[in-house]
């Protein structure tokens, strides 16, 4: 099975820049995530965006880099049956003509 969230809408202190430290700004979370359905045991799409929300508010990264390698380890330790997992997080108000971000995927070995 595979569960997708897009555009989970965040307020968030993130970014290395002296007001993105004090100002929380919005950023949008897109997650797929792989995973192993049997038996009933499912992973409820409502508490993986609680989740995410709570990582990203109360870890205050400083480079999306960090806060996506912080959400991988997250939601890896969190649902074990996750065999791979795309996150990208974009940054839709630092820059005036467009929005900007990250990406990455993982693969469970």
């Amino acid at each position: 099975m595979t569960i997708h969230i897009e555009s989970l809408h965040i307020n968030t202190i993130i970014g290395l820049l002296d007001f993105e430290r004090t100002t929380p700004q919005r950023v949008i979370i897109d997650l797929e995530a792989e995973y192993l359905y049997k038996d009933g045991e499912f992973i409820n799409y409502a508490t993986v965006a609680q989740l995410i929300e709570k990582n990203l508010q109360t870890q205050k990264y400083e480079l999306l880099e960090e806060a996506l390698q912080g959400l991988e380890h997250t939601l890896i330790m969190s649902y074990p049956t996750i065999n791979q997992l795309k996150l990208k997080i974009l940054k839709p108000d630092i820059l005036d003509n467009c929005s900007v971000g990250l990406s990455c995927e993982w693969k469970r070995a």
